[in-house]
């Protein structure tokens, strides 16, 4: 018979020492077969990055100078902050749309969307040969004011701002701290509104890089309309990835969900499968018509072309359908597949975009060692083992405290 994982209380006024002391006990088994997966792999990626950090980045990586960007950006970064575009979308449809049926997923969007920008931020820092030179693009030195790096620097740094504010309420009512979760509170649609506008400038930010490499990249995955391309499909990617984790989460954190909120699980699910639909049709339709305007059928008989034909086949058109099936049946099983496939079709394409199309001609290709798998590995470990801790802590599955209105 498995063990009862104990819901966790907020100060309720006991010392503040002793809370925190409390805060850090175990919650829940210690021998689970991820932290039996993952701690061995975390150990192994702290000991390469000291190497990397004593040694430089060529002494575990595979990148040169007419390769610079690899796995920690291509995957890491550019596929990472897709995948968090979840919390641009809910809060919208939360706070701007006032679409109550999605605010039980709100918080713990957010966290996962904070969470990938800080870890994704650590990820730069591993990527760059002098990572204290990450102060230059946001202030301008070398690259200049109106570089587009200069640009995804400042919107990186400022959504991560947002969004803690935006998450701070939990942090607020998990310390106890009445009068500041009260106006931690009145600006979280403040924090929205800029964290939006920020969120979807940065996704079509990143794509707006790749526009300065159009003689590195791939015919059929280098356009003009990068950009765009990447804002839209972060739609169905975070979804997706909200889909995803929100399923896992039901499991795992199954004591701290109230039961109206288990109800409404699958109601939620099938109301974003609808949205994810209709987005992949519209990525679907521009994909199609920047291939015909590039005049790319050339290329369809070439190695790189079935590649293409794979992404675009069994990782666009097939969740398309899956979604649109799913929806219409209210197939929530289904909904699960087609976020899955939706999500590997994303880290095929950013891939594609960053690393496999990226100077797809040259006699030496980049492949990743071994070592900077194991060190992205360390990185989304942490990840998930940050998030664990903070939900099992926080107000942010479960419900909040007495004390907070109930309209909060």
């Amino acid at each position: 018979m498995s063990k009862t994982i104990p819901t966790p209380k907020d100060n309720d006024g006991q010392p503040i020492f002793k809370f925190w002391l409390n805060s850090l006990k175990p919650h829940g088994k210690i021998f689970t077969p991820f932290n039996m997966i993952s701690v061995p792999i975390m150990m192994v990626g702290i000991v390469l990055i000291v190497i990397r950090f004593v040694k430089g980045i060529g002494a575990i990586t595979n990148l040169s100078q007419e390769v610079p960007w690899g796995l920690w950006i291509g995957f890491d970064v550019v596929t990472g902050v897709a995948f968090a575009g979840g919390a641009y979308v809910v809060t919208f449809m939360v706070y701007i749309l006032n679409i109550q049926k999605y605010k039980p997923i709100v918080r713990v969007t957010v966290l996962n969307g904070f969470l990938a920008y800080v870890f994704y931020a650590g990820a730069l820092l591993l990527d760059l040969g002098k990572p204290w030179n990450v102060i230059n693009p946001i202030i301008g030195n070398n690259f200049g004011v109106s570089s587009v790096l200069f640009l995804v620097a400042w919107h990186f740094l400022l959504y991560m701002i947002a969004q803690l504010i935006e998450f701070s309420p939990a942090i607020a009512e998990w310390i106890g701290a009445k009068k500041a979760r009260k106006i931690l509170s009145g600006m979280t649609v403040g924090a929205v509104i800029f964290g939006i506008t920020l969120s979807t400038l940065h996704q079509s930010g990143l794509g707006a890089l790749y526009l300065m490499a159009k003689e590195k990249i791939h015919p059929l995955w280098y356009s003009e309309f990068i950009p765009i391309l990447f804002f839209v499909s972060s739609i169905f990617a975070g979804l997706s990835m909200v889909i995803f984790e929100g399923s896992i989460s039901q499991k795992v954190f199954f004591k701290q969900i109230s039961e109206s909120d288990h109800k409404a699980h699958n109601g939620i699910l099938h109301g974003l499968s609808k949205i994810c639909a209709f987005t992949m049709l519209v990525y679907f339709f521009l994909q199609v018509v920047v291939f015909v305007h590039g005049k790319h059928w050339n290329f369809l008989g070439s190695r790189m072309g079935a590649w293409y034909l794979v992404e675009m086949i069994g990782f666009v058109i097939l969740p398309m359908i899956l979604w649109f099936v799913a929806y219409r049946r209210q197939n929530i099983s289904l909904v699960k597949v087609a976020s899955l496939v939706t999500m590997i079709g994303i880290i095929i394409n950013r891939l594609n975009v960053t690393v496999i199309g990226f100077k797809w001609d040259a006699d030496v290709h980049y492949v990743p060692s071994w070592m900077e798998i194991v060190v992205t590995l360390t990185v989304l470990s942490f990840e998930i083992w940050i998030f664990r801790w903070i939900v099992r802590r926080m107000p942010v599955l479960r419900e909040s405290p007495s004390w907070v209105p109930a309209d909060h």
